[in-house]
């Protein structure tokens, strides 16, 4: 019997789950570890969630920083982060339970900038592929929920930062505020704060930070356009 409002978090030891951890909401939240549900293993994923029983699965674990880690080892960025979803989308689809993923903003190619749902997607760095990867097991299930996220930890933990980047930037505890009031929907939502420039955003924070610039082949691999089209997440929240 599957129990309502019930949700199992992997990740749950991870920078975000931790502020999820302190918001209020009707959900039931279960942190399993890594060794009671280990996501590079089928029969871990099917045990856990038989004795659980919850009504839905928000994936939050992963491989994500250092970036570099994706190009030094990209066969833990697939283990992990693509065939470890896929993994959990297999057993969700066999249970029933609706499946929530965490991806990032990062999938849109970042040229251009006010990307909506809908737009093409094409990652610009391992890390991004990696989580498209995750995408396409998550698409082929229809009872899921794929979150485009743009978030950071607070404090801002850089002492530079751009300033002719946009960007959604959201810091944890608001962003988990958020979550709890979307996470019934289906499909695909942006999620993020005010587009801004990360400078202009790190600046709120930290009246100290120095301005560092983009340039076209120069030493950081950025996008300058990667922000994100909120109307939809707008909507759903007004």
């Amino acid at each position: 019997m599957v129990v309502k409002n019930k949700i199992v978090v992997t990740g749950g030891s991870g920078r975000f789950a931790l502020s999820l951890k302190k918001t209020k909401s009707k959900y039931k939240f279960v942190y399993p570890n890594k060794i009671s549900l280990d996501i590079t293993k089928i029969s871990s994923i099917k045990k856990f969630l038989n004795k659980e029983k919850p009504s839905s699965l928000l994936h939050l674990a992963g491989l994500s920083r250092p970036m570099a880690i994706h190009d030094k080892n990209i066969g833990k960025s697939i283990n992990l982060n693509i065939i470890g979803t896929a993994n959990l989308v297999k057993v969700c689809a066999e249970m029933n339970i609706k499946f929530i993923y965490f991806s990032t903003s990062y999938v849109y190619p970042g040229t251009k900038g006010n990307y909506k749902e809908s737009d093409p997607i094409l990652p610009w760095n391992n890390y991004a592929w990696s989580k498209m990867g995750g995408e396409c097991a998550v698409q082929m299930y229809k009872n899921s929920l794929i979150l485009r996220v743009s978030m950071t930890e607070e404090p801002f933990v850089h002492k530079k930062a751009f300033t002719n980047v946009k960007l959604n930037f959201l810091f944890h505890k608001d962003l988990a505020k958020i979550l709890c009031k979307i996470l019934d929907k289906k499909g695909i939502i942006n999620l993020g704060g005010p587009t801004t420039t990360v400078y202009n955003f790190a600046k709120k924070y930290n009246p100290k930070v120095k301005k560092i610039f983009v340039k076209k082949n120069s030493s950081y691999n950025f996008p300058l356009n990667p922000y994100m089209n909120l109307s939809k997440l707008n909507k759903i929240l007004k």
